[in-house]
């Protein structure tokens, strides 16, 4: 999720944990900051762009590896403020600051490796866009009322926004299988044989959902919403790069992205160069996650530097799209 939703959720946590043991500030502020500690890793350079994207939300997302770092940060909160005979509550409260974090992200699609380092699998619901106003506006709102109100009606309204955002998430998993069963009835009845589907969330809700379907050969995507009067997709079928991706199957690359993205990728050519996309992040023509790995030479001299050639929708037509399509209106996508 994005670095505001985390800051709000480390507080809102802090200070539900916290409650009037210490100043609702101080645990505003320390829940802020240990929701904000794992994703540091995203300044950690590892060479190139694909392990720079296949290597964030790994240690520093590990529920393992937070458990050991909680007690050290409550000891350092503990003694900066004075209040040694709160370290177990600020053990707990800093805990559950910190594991919070890579649960919410687990939720997105991007991939979390929360079981580190028993295993780097990349963990993703897939649920909720990494940005989504309805879950992050509560947290906020009970948050600022925490820190303005000086009864106990403050600790109510931020308990308030922990459900209700806590709920939301439960709401996006209930509308995703919706979007899941009514995406594979459409394949069936269309006589569409795919081996894997995406169901994923358009940006900023979880009304509308952008659905991806695997074949051997293609990869289909299809919009649905919530408040669609017609259950049908309309499907758009796109060549996957299957004859290049079993080439390339054992360059590092393509098979770092492959495993990442479980099987939702394409691999292309142009100019040359050989790309490896991820199709989980984006929309048609668009992906966030685009890779060079370079020309046939230097990938056979072993000196391709994979640079990422991200794409993003143009703002003016995607948003009024995005708007008419999430109300159920059929109006087709920008390309």
């Amino acid at each position: 999720m994005d670095s505001l939703t985390q800051i709000a959720l480390g507080s809102a946590v802090g200070v539900a944990v916290m409650g009037r043991r210490t100043a609702v500030w101080k645990a505003a502020l320390w829940g802020a900051v240990g929701g904000t500690l794992p994703d540091l890793d995203a300044f950690i350079n590892h060479g190139n762009a694909v392990l720079n994207m296949t290597l964030h939300r790994a240690e520093s997302h590990a529920l393992f590896w937070l458990t050991l770092v909680a007690p050290l940060l409550a000891w350092v909160v503990s003694r900066i403020h004075g209040e040694a005979s709160l370290f177990k509550r600020w053990w707990l409260a800093l805990w559950l600051v910190l594991i919070t974090h890579p649960l919410l992200d687990a939720m997105t699609v991007y991939g979390t490796q929360l079981l580190l380092p028993f295993t780097d699998y990349p963990y993703g619901v897939g649920s909720i866009f990494i940005i989504d106003p309805l879950y992050t506006v509560p947290l906020i709102v009970g948050v600022v009322a925490a820190l303005r109100l000086k009864s106990v009606r403050g600790l109510r309204w931020n308990a308030a926004g922990l459900v209700l955002s806590s709920l939301y998430l439960v709401w996006s998993v209930v509308a995703q299988q919706q979007a899941t069963r009514v995406a594979r009835a459409s394949l069936q009845a269309d006589g569409i044989a795919a081996t894997q589907l995406l169901v994923t969330p358009a940006p900023f809700n979880t009304l509308l959902w952008r659905l991806v379907a695997m074949t051997p050969t293609q990869y289909l995507e299809g919009h649905y919403s919530l408040l669609d009067k017609s259950p049908r997709i309309t499907w758009t079928a796109y060549d996957r790069g299957a004859a290049l991706a079993t080439q390339h199957a054992r360059d590092p690359y393509v098979a770092r992205i492959a495993a990442f993205s479980h099987g939702f990728y394409r691999v292309s050519e142009s100019g040359g160069h050989l790309f490896v996309t991820d199709l989980r992040m984006g929309q048609e023509p668009a992906y966030t996650f685009n890779f060079d790995l370079g020309t046939a030479q230097e990938r056979a001299a072993n000196n391709q530097v994979p640079t990422l050639k991200s794409a993003r929708p143009d703002v003016a037509t995607a948003l009024p799209w995005l708007w008419l399509r999430m109300w159920g209106d059929p109006v087709p996508p920008p390309r």
